[in-house]
Order: structure tokens, then C-alpha cells, then sequence
């Protein structure tokens, strides 16, 4: 089967009409789709060929896994579906991580699995080369799930693929290649439009926006809590709009980490932020976009939100109508698109006037701003690798003042992006990392993924940092090849203490310093610069914080990939994470 496929030499039955796999582009086509990801196998050669030849970008990963995770980034920063393929048997079993990762992150992404052809699936036969049956294994992962079994269902089965995962809460799909169409023709008819078969960019009931309106008026001091869903929508430029007319403090959820362009000054992150916490309990009114409101958030009803409950009212826009209400009662739902949603808010607003600022808005500001410039000074206070090694703040701060302002931020690790939170000293507006799942080692694909999806879409190559850890990284190192072979200008800056981190931490918080932290430390061996230069890409090996921001600023002037090796203190990694407090509340069994 996988050197002669009968089927590939077999003449074209219809030859009016067009073949499965041409349709398949299409319909993607359609959907403004540019980039492929996937390691091609006999059933995906003619798409990938036909592919390349339309001038997508076909991404070939070394683990499907990573593939899966670099499909994901691209929906994430493209704001569309994005195409992931994977090879028979073996191939969709190495996918079923990213699988389960794009279900739980609520990734749009449709993975497209090869199989046997029915004849040989369906025998009764045992010992069969490659083959396990691949629906059920994925179904359940997924929001919609279907096969291809005769050519004509390419059309419908791809279609409702896209509906399926773009409504609602998004998630992944399956659709099953099986060999025996690949080559089968279908009609050559008109591709519709998105906007022709399924719901686009939804609106809310008018007299919902018109009830939502008033009683922003009416508070005194209102919040836009912003969600995952606002940055991969693409809807900043919307919500800047909103926010304008608000005249209130934005308030980032850890998923939506990215900062709307021009509201960076009065964006503060939910619990990491002395401001956030103080504009969340004077709000008397909170609107809630695109997010789940889930623990990272305390579901909107614990903690930070219980003083000023009984005069807070909630405003929710959701695309999923089943989210109404489920983690804490809400006063006005806006069921919709937040692309739909938030124009009618903002056109209902300006009718009323808009609200004017209040001082409170102005000395948040101030009060960030002066907060920002405190972590930096306590950053520079803690070891910066002279005579002892590295801290962990010192590493995050002096990287992220050397992020370019128009770069894609994409973060990894444990305990470095706990660090992360606390310390960053810049505000991207993409950042990309993996906030519901915690499934490490997305890093490196996240940053192939996002950097040549937008890449394809923009015809630019935006600049990118990765911010992560020994452990993370290794995942999937492998994926530096893809990174040098596109040429991105992409600079890795690798936190190393030859430790899991954030595990090294429980065992010390649980049994007390100086017992076993079993299966926690590896070789202290591995020279990351030094793997990077095997790859054909630059490393450099930085102890000192002072050269930090020296080595990324060479590193983009030379281009490409770039990998730095910085050593940082294992036990400052592991025992003193900025608000670690705050973060457990995340996992609080039993209190919310």
C-alpha cells in the first residue's frame, strides 16, 4: 500500500469535474486558509503538491504532535481555522496530544487523519499494516468527528467541519481521508462563502445591547474583563473602540495576556497586578468578552470578586449560549460573536454619549505605571549572574526589555512563566502559550506555527521571542529544523536549571527542605547553544544579566534562528515564584 496505491494510477472517472483533494483546497480556500502543517504520506502527496502550487505555505514538522501544536498557533494568530493532516495509524496516534491540547485551549483546528481504504478496513482480517480504527479514538476529543466515504460528501463534510468548530465555544475537528478518494472527482461547482453557509460574526438581541448600555451609564465604575477569545478573534481594534467609550480599566484574564494596541496603559493582569485587584472590587459593573470566566478567573464570584458583590452587575458577550450562567449568574447575556457583539455595544453607547473618565481610571494608570518600574528595581536587586547564578526575575526582565514592540510573544515552561506574570517589562500585542491545559513544551511549535501562518497571511515576518525552560523545550526540539529551514527570526531564550522547576517546589513545600525530589533533576550536561548550532541555527551562551539584552539585539540583526543558553539559580526558580499564592488559588479543590 505504501509504495503502489492502485488508486493513484487508476483514470479519473469524471473528467468534467475536479478532484477530492482539489476541492478539499477550495473549500479551505474559501475560508481565507493559507497554511498547511503535516508530514505528508501517499494519501496527502496530491494535496500537499496542489497546495504548494496555489502558494500556500506547506509546514512539514518532525512529530505530529508539534505539528498539531503549530496548527493550533496559527488559528490563534490568523484568527481562522487552521489545517492539520497526520499520516494512518501511527501518525494520528503522535497527533492525539495536540488533539486533546487544541479541545481544551478551544483551538479551531481541523486535523485530517489518512486511512485504508474501506475494502481493506472492513475486512475481516488480522495483521493489517498501519491500520487502527481512528474515529474512535478521536471522537471524543473533539466537536465534530466524520469520514469522507464517497466523494460527493467532500463539500458538506468540510463544510460542517468549520461550522461546527468555529461556533460556539471553538474547538477541533476530525475528518477521516480515506485512500480510496483521493482521486475521485466531484463537480467542479461554485465555492460558497463563508457568510453562505454558516453563521458569521453573530449579533446579539437589540434589546439586550440597548439593557447593557444603560447600565454602563449608569455604574461608576465599570471593567472590561478581556478574554483568550478577544485576541484570537481579532477583534483588539473593536474592543479598543469599546474601551474608549467605557473610559475604564481593562482587565486581561491569564488567557487573554495579549495588549489591545493603544489601551497597553490601562490593561492590568488579573490577579498579578495590585491595580487589577483594586479595580476589580470597586467595580460596580463588569463586562465580561470571550472568556469562560474559569478558575484563573475565580468563575467571577470568588476572591477578588466577593467585596462589592451584592452591587456588581455582569455583562457577558458569548458566542457559546450554553456558558450563560453556568459558573455565576449574569444580568445581561449578549449571546454573539464578540466581532458582532461588541460594534452594536459601541454604536448603542455612542448614541448615549459615551461615559466621561473619572479619576479613578487615570490613577490606575499612574499607579501600573509606577508598578512596572518597582519589579524592574526588585528584579535588578536579585543575583544577575556575577558571583552567583542567575535569577529568575532577572532573566524574565532583562529578556522582555529587549522584546521588539511589534514581535510575537510566545511563552513556555513552569515556574519561568510564573515569573513571567510578575516580571515582563514589555506588552505584546500577540502573545501565545498554553493557559488552560498547562501541556508543556507547545513552545517552540507555538512559535513555527504563529510566526508562518502570519507570516503567509500578512506577507511580513514579524519578529519572534520565545520565553521558556530547559525542560519545556526539549520537548520538541526537534522543531528548531523547521524554524531554520523557513528562516524565521525567531530568538530563543532558554532559562536553564536542569530541573522541573515547579516540581522541585512541591516536594519542598510538601516534605520540607533536604528530602529526595525524586524524578525532578536531570544532566546538567546539555549546552542548548550548542544543540542550536547543530541545527544550522546561532547560539550564545549568556551568564550575565547585563549581556542579556546585547545577545537578543545581535540576534536579530543577524537573523534567523537564534538560541540563548542562560543559566539561572535552581533553588530562586524553585522556592521564590512572585505571588505563588495567587497562583495556587487557581487550583483550590473544594472552594469554588
Amino acid at each position: 500500500m505504501y509504495d503502489d496505491q492502485p488508486q493513484a494510477e487508476a483514470p479519473t472517472q469524471n473528467s468534467g469535474g475536479v478532484p477530492v483533494y482539489k476541492r478539499m483546497l477550495d473549500l479551505f480556500e474559501a475560508e481565507g486558509i493559507k497554511t498547511l502543517f503535516g508530514i505528508p504520506d501517499p494519501n496527502f502527496v496530491h494535496l500537499f503538491l496542489e497546495a504548494e502550487k496555489r502558494g500556500w505555505t506547506v509546514v512539514s514538522s518532525h512529530h505530529e504532535a508539534a505539528t498539531g501544536h503549530m496548527a493550533a498557533a496559527a488559528a490563534r494568530i490568523t484568527g481562522k481555522p487552521a489545517v492539520c493532516i497526520a499520516t494512518l495509524g501511527p501518525g494520528m496516534a503522535n497527533a492525539m496530544p495536540a488533539v486533546q491540547c487544541a479541545k481544551v485551549e478551544n483551538d479551531p483546528v481541523i486535523f485530517i487523519g489518512g486511512q485504508r481504504a474501506r475494502v481493506t478496513e472492513r475486512r475481516v482480517r488480522r495483521g493489517r499494516i498501519q491500520f487502527v480504527r481512528q474515529e474512535p479514538m478521536i471522537e471524543d476529543s473533539v466537536k465534530f468527528s466524520s469520514s469522507i466515504e464517497y466523494a460527493d460528501q467532500v463539500d458538506e463534510i468540510v463544510r460542517e467541519a468549520i461550522r461546527v468548530c468555529m461556533s460556539g465555544t471553538p474547538g477541533p475537528a476530525y475528518i477521516e481521508y480515506p485512500a480510496h478518494v483521493i482521486l475521485e472527482e466531484v463537480p467542479n461547482t461554485p465555492i460558497l462563502p463563508p457568510s453562505r453557509y454558516r453563521l458569521v460574526n453573530a449579533g446579539a438581541d437589540g434589546d439586550r445591547i440597548a439593557e447593557a448600555a444603560k447600565i454602563i451609564m449608569e455604574a461608576k465604575n465599570p471593567i472590561l474583563l478581556v478574554g483568550h477569545g478577544v485576541h484570537t478573534s481579532k477583534a483588539g481594534a473593536a474592543v479598543k473602540e469599546l474601551a474608549d467609550l467605557m473610559q475604564c480599566p481593562v482587565i486581561q484574564t491569564s488567557g487573554g495576556t495579549s495588549f489591545i494596541e493603544g489601551l497597553e496603559d490601562r490593561t492590568f493582569p488579573y490577579g498579578f497586578s495590585e491595580v487589577s485587584i483594586d479595580a476589580v472590587v470597586e467595580s460596580d459593573c463588569c463586562v465580561a468578552l470571550a472568556t469562560e470566566l474559569g478558575e484563573p478567573s475565580h468563575y467571577g464570584r470568588w476572591r477578588h470578586w466577593i467585596d462589592n458583590e451584592a452591587n456588581r452587575k455582569w455583562i457577558y458577550v458569548q458566542q457559546d449560549a450554553t456558558a450563560i450562567g453556568v459558573n455565576r449568574p449574569i444580568d445581561v447575556p449578549l449571546v454573539g460573536d464578540v466581532r458582532g457583539v461588541v460594534p452594536q455595544l459601541s454604536r448603542a453607547l455612542k448614541e448615549l454619549g459615551g461615559r466621561k473618565a473619572n479619576e479613578k481610571l487615570s490613577a490606575y494608570i499612574q499607579r501600573e505605571a509606577a508598578q512596572l518600574v518597582e519589579v524592574a528595581e526588585d528584579a535588578a536587586s536579585k543575583p544577575d549572574g556575577t558571583e552567583s547564578l542567575m535569577h529568575t526575575s532577572q532573566f524574565v526582565s532583562e529578556a522582555t526589555k529587549a522584546f521588539p514592540a511589534d514581535g510575537i510573544m510566545i511563552r513556555d515552561g513552569g515556574a519561568t512563566v510564573v515569573f513571567q506574570w510578575t516580571y515582563s517589562q514589555c506588552k505584546p500585542h500577540d502573545v501565545i502559550w498554553n493557559q488552560n491545559y498547562g501541556h508543556i513544551g507547545t513552545g517552540l511549535p507555538y512559535a513555527t506555527g504563529a510566526m508562518l501562518a502570519d507570516r503567509a497571511q500578512s506577507g511580513q515576518s514579524r519578529p519572534g521571542m520565545l520565553l521558556t525552560s530547559d525542560s519545556s523545550f526539549l520537548f520538541h526540539i526537534g522543531e528548531l529544523e523547521v524554524a531554520v529551514r523557513e528562516n524565521l527570526p525567531l530568538v530563543c531564550v532558554v532559562g536553564v536549571d536542569f530541573q522541573w522547576g515547579l516540581e522541585v517546589g512541591v516536594y519542598k513545600r510538601t516534605f520540607g527542605h533536604g528530602t529526595s525530589e525524586t524524578g525532578t533533576h536531570w544532566s546538567d550536561k546539555v549546552r542548548f547553544d550548542k544543540i542550536a548550532e547543530g541545527f544550522g541555527a546561532a547560539g550564545e551562551f549568556i551568564t550575565k544579566a547585563e549581556d542579556m539584552g546585547p545577545a537578543i539585539k545581535r540576534a536579530y540583526e543577524r537573523g534567523g534562528v537564534t538560541v540563548i543558553h542562560v543559566p539561572i539559580d535552581p533553588k530562586a526558580n524553585s522556592e521564590e515564584m512572585p505571588n505563588y499564592s495567587e497562583f495556587r488559588t487557581w487550583y483550590a479543590e473544594g472552594t469554588q
